[in-house]
């Protein structure tokens, strides 16, 4: 795990080992600055005993890892604390995590060890991104769920699955995305298509950014030797129209820093058009335009979306051989509700606790110093 940054006239090499348990929905927003990482990932049981069901299967954390741009090599079956012994064993300087806290079933901080030796980082985590979030969400069946977060009715239930009984903690529960430009800039390859290149246009929903996405992602990027990859993101509204329901769960804005997180993609259009037309492409002078197996809905004119590339012969049909959807998440969750409500509040009840005793450690070290400064 190899970061180089300049000092002076000496390059310097630092590796990280980079925790991710990824059990939750949105890992792919958090990891933004390394540009070489080991990411353990853990196994199922233990996923269960520290943290609650995890949403998807082992094979899916790993695969869906794989593919977040950042990281270069899994580490497979990593153990939930984390220990010197980790580190050494991966030849690690040291390993980075959120600001949040990570507690064991116990309630003990899982890095507590690398922390007192100094070989701990931490990272802020881009706010306004939770599982506790989305969950709520996806449970809630309304149309505005993504931009509503004052509603009653959204507020209960997030309350549900973010809310223990002596409140909140300020690890765990919801609070609003905000997207900037600097997010974007941070999550974009910056490389614009280069002579050669094979430009390839998809466009959907990209909702919940799950190995379905990633799988059929590949499979388009593996069409051209030299692939560049955009991606055209449908504003909610046009999402909604065709998915009916209450998707998209995730709004625009978090949809595309999902998606500029994939390693196989190069750029995201933001807002893009339903139909692929003739200006779109024209202005990304497109070679192919790729779909997969999933039916086509008709745009608002029941016109065929992808009349002109069909007419123009760049319009390619491609089978990633995973049939996994949005739709399918959802019913994960909905299946395991009651399973998440109770892991959520456990998580919360434990994270309170370490911080009221982080605040009368605190409050009572600035007591003796008020007393001390007093004598």
């Amino acid at each position: 795990m190899v970061n180089t940054h300049t000092h002076g006239d000496t390059h310097i090499n630092h590796k990280y080992l980079i925790l991710c348990f990824f059990t939750c929905l949105s890992v792919p927003l958090h990891y933004t600055t390394v540009i070489y990482s080991h990411f353990p990932s853990l196994p199922p049981e233990e996923i269960s005993k520290h943290k609650g069901p995890p949403v998807f299967t082992q094979a899916e954390r790993y695969k869906m890892v794989r593919a977040i741009k950042w990281v270069d090599e899994i580490v497979e079956g990593a153990p939930y604390v984390t220990t010197l012994d980790t580190l050494d064993k991966y030849n690690s300087d040291f390993c980075v995590h959120g600001d949040d806290i990570t507690l064991t079933v116990d309630g003990k901080d899982t890095y507590a060890e690398v922390k007192r030796e100094g070989r701990y980082r931490e990272c802020r985590r881009t706010q306004g991104v939770s599982t506790t979030d989305l969950v709520g969400r996806m449970l809630l069946m309304t149309k505005t769920h993504h931009s509503n977060i004052d509603n009653s009715d959204y507020q209960q239930h997030t309350d549900n699955f973010g809310k223990g009984p002596k409140g909140h903690s300020p690890w765990t529960g919801v609070s609003q995305f905000l997207q900037t430009s600097q997010k974007i800039i941070q999550f974009a390859s910056g490389q614009e298509a280069q002579p050669g290149d094979t430009i390839i246009y998809v466009a959907g929903a990209f909702d919940l950014f799950h190995i379905g996405h990633v799988d059929f992602l590949e499979t388009v990027y593996k069409q051209a030797e030299r692939p560049y990859v955009i991606v055209g993101l449908h504003f909610d509204q046009e999402v909604n129209r065709y998915k009916g329901k209450n998707y998209p769960i995730m709004n625009i804005h978090e949809r595309t820093l999902s998606v500029l997180a994939c390693r196989y993609v190069s750029e995201v259009v933001i807002g893009a058009p339903y139909a692929v037309g003739k200006d779109l492409l024209d202005h990304f002078k497109v070679d192919l335009v790729c779909h997969g197996k999933t039916e086509v809905f008709p745009d608002r004119d029941t016109a065929d979306p992808y009349a002109e590339p069909k007419k123009r012969g760049i319009f390619r049909t491609v089978d990633s051989g995973n049939g996994l959807t949005t739709d399918d998440i959802v019913q994960r969750i909905i299946k395991n509700r009651l399973l998440f409500e109770a892991r959520n509040q456990k998580k919360e009840a434990k994270e309170i606790a370490v911080f009221e005793a982080m605040k009368s450690q605190a409050e009572g070290e600035q007591a003796g110093d008020t007393a001390q400064a007093a004598q």
